[in-house]
C-alpha cells in the first residue's frame, strides 16, 4: 500500500497550490487491477498489451468549467506506462494537446497516477469529451476499469490528433482514463443564490457501489447509469457527481476489485472537492459465496457486513464528508448459479434493517423499498428490472436517481 500513498498527497498538493483554483471531479472511473480471462468467469474486455497504440475513450462531465486536468491510472502496474501523447477535445473535433509537466508526454510509475497541466478548455455541464492517448512501448494493461457502458476504441499508430479513427477496434472497458477534473467555482457553478449553500454542502457527490452503480445492463453509450441521471438532476444546482462504482465489489472480499475498505480513500475521500458520499454496496457479499464466482467462500453475516460500513462510516467523519447509506435491492430470479437462495435473501432484509435503523449514516436513501415488487418483496418490481432480476433497467436507474437526489436535497 505504500506505493499508492503518494497519490493520496498529490491530489492534496494540488487542491491547495493555488488559492485561486477549485478543481473538483467532474468524471470518474474507478481503477480495477487487470485479471487474465482464463483466471475469471468474465472477460475483461479488454487487450492484455497495447503498443503503438492510440486508445480514445469518451466519457460525460458532470459540471463544467472554465480549465480542466484529466488522470490516467497506473494503479495496479507492476511497470512503467510511457505515455507518447494525450489529447482531448469534443467527439468529431480538433483535439486539444494536454501536457504533464509543460511536456506532451509522462512516464507513469508503478502504483501512481498521472494528472494532466491545467488545459485552458471551457466545457459545459453534461458535455461529453474524447480523450486520446497513444502509447509507443510496450504496455501490459494491469489497471482498466471493467464495465464501461461506453464504446472506445484502438487503433494502430498515433491518431491522437485525427477528429475520427479508421479501421479501429472497438474497446467496451477504460484501459487508461481514470479522471476528469474541472476548474469549477462556487459562485460559477451555483446556478443561483439559493442553490450555493447546495453546492457548498455537497461539494461532489461520489456513488460508491457495484456493478448496480456501474450501470449494469443499462443501454451502452447512452449515460443511463443511476449516477449518469443523478448528474443530470444536480447539475442544475452546480453539483458534481463522480461514479465510483465497480462491477463485482464487495465489501469485504477482493476479486473484480479490491475490497470497499481498501479504496475508499482513493475512489472517494481524496477526489477533488468530494463532500459527499453515497453507498450503495453489500449484495455481492451476500450472493457471492458459494456462488459460481465464490464457490468455496463460507456464507456472509450480517455483523460482517456491519462492521465494514462502519469502517467507512468512520473514514467519512474522519475527513468530515457526508456518507449516506443505501439500502440493497431485491435479486431473486437472477440466473447466476447459487448467487441467490432465500437465506440469502433474508440476510439482505437483516441488513436492510440496520441500514435504515442504525442511525449511523447521515441519511438513508431506501432502494430497497423504491424498487422491490409489493407482492413478492424478494424480487424487482418488473417495470424497473432490465430482465436479468439482479440489475434494474434504465427506468429503475432513473427512478434510483431520483430517490437519490430527494435524499440529498432534503435538507435545503
Amino acid at each position: 500500500m505504500k506505493r499508492y500513498f503518494w497519490a493520496a498527497a498529490l491530489v492534496a498538493m494540488l487542491n491547495t497550490s493555488q488559492a485561486a483554483d477549485h478543481w473538483l471531479a467532474s468524471w470518474q472511473a474507478s481503477p480495477q487491477a487487470a485479471w487474465r480471462d482464463s483466471e475469471f468467469a468474465l472477460p475483461t474486455g479488454v487487450p492484455a498489451v497495447l503498443e503503438r497504440q492510440t486508445v480514445r475513450e469518451t466519457a460525460r462531465i458532470s459540471v463544467g468549467g472554465a480549465r480542466l486536468r484529466i488522470v490516467l491510472s497506473n494503479r495496479y502496474g507492476a511497470q512503467p506506462i510511457v505515455v507518447g501523447e494525450a489529447r482531448i477535445g469534443r467527439p468529431g473535433e480538433a483535439a486539444w494537446q494536454l501536457t504533464f509537466g509543460g511536456r506532451a508526454g509522462v512516464v507513469i510509475p508503478p502504483g501512481a497516477p498521472a494528472v494532466s497541466d491545467a488545459l485552458e478548455m471551457p466545457v459545459a455541464a453534461l458535455e461529453r469529451l474524447a480523450i486520446s492517448v497513444y502509447l509507443p512501448e510496450r504496455t501490459p494493461l494491469a489497471t482498466f476499469h471493467w464495465g464501461a457502458q461506453q464504446t472506445g476504441a484502438i487503433v494502430d499508430g498515433n491518431h491522437t490528433a485525427d477528429a475520427t479513427l479508421r479501421d479501429a477496434q472497438a474497446l467496451h472497458g477504460r484501459a487508461l482514463l481514470s479522471g476528469i477534473w474541472v476548474d469549477a467555482p462556487p459562485e460559477v457553478t451555483a446556478a443561483t443564490d439559493a442553490t450555493a449553500s447546495v453546492v457548498a454542502t455537497l461539494g461532489a457527490v461520489a456513488a460508491f457501489g457495484d456493478s448496480i452503480t456501474d450501470g449494469n445492463a443499462s443501454t451502452p453509450d447512452k449515460d443511463r447509469r443511476w449516477p449518469d441521471y443523478l448528474a443530470a438532476r444536480l447539475s442544475l444546482a452546480g453539483v458534481a457527481v463522480v461514479n465510483a462504482g465497480i462491477s463485482g465489489a464487495r465489501l469485504l472480499g477482493d476479486r473484480m476489485g479490491v475490497n470497499a475498505a481498501a479504496r475508499f480513500e482513493q475512489d472517494v475521500l481524496s477526489q477533488p472537492g468530494v463532500r459527499t458520499a453515497i453507498v450503495l454496496m453489500g449484495i455481492n457479499d451476500i450472493g457471492w459465496p458459494q456462488s459460481i464466482f465464490a464457490p468455496q467462500e463460507p456464507p456472509m453475516t450480517a455483523d460482517r457486513m456491519i462492521a465494514a460500513y462502519r469502517q467507512l462510516i468512520a473514514q467519512a467523519r474522519a475527513r468530515k464528508l457526508r456518507i449516506i447509506g443505501a439500502t440493497l435491492t431485491p435479486f431473486e430470479g437472477t440466473a447466476i448459479g447459487g448467487y441467490y437462495t432465500p437465506a440469502k435473501d433474508a440476510l439482505r432484509r437483516q441488513v436492510n434493517q440496520w441500514i435504515r435503523e442504525c442511525k449511523e449514516f447521515d441519511a438513508v436513501a431506501d432502494m430497497d423499498a423504491l424498487m422491490r415488487d409489493p407482492d413478492h418483496p424478494s424480487r424487482m418490481l418488473p417495470r424497473y428490472d432490465s430482465g436479468d432480476h439482479l440489475h434494474p433497467g434504465d427506468a429503475g436507474y432513473e427512478a434510483m436517481a431520483a430517490e437519490a437526489t430527494r435524499v440529498l436535497l432534503s435538507r435545503y
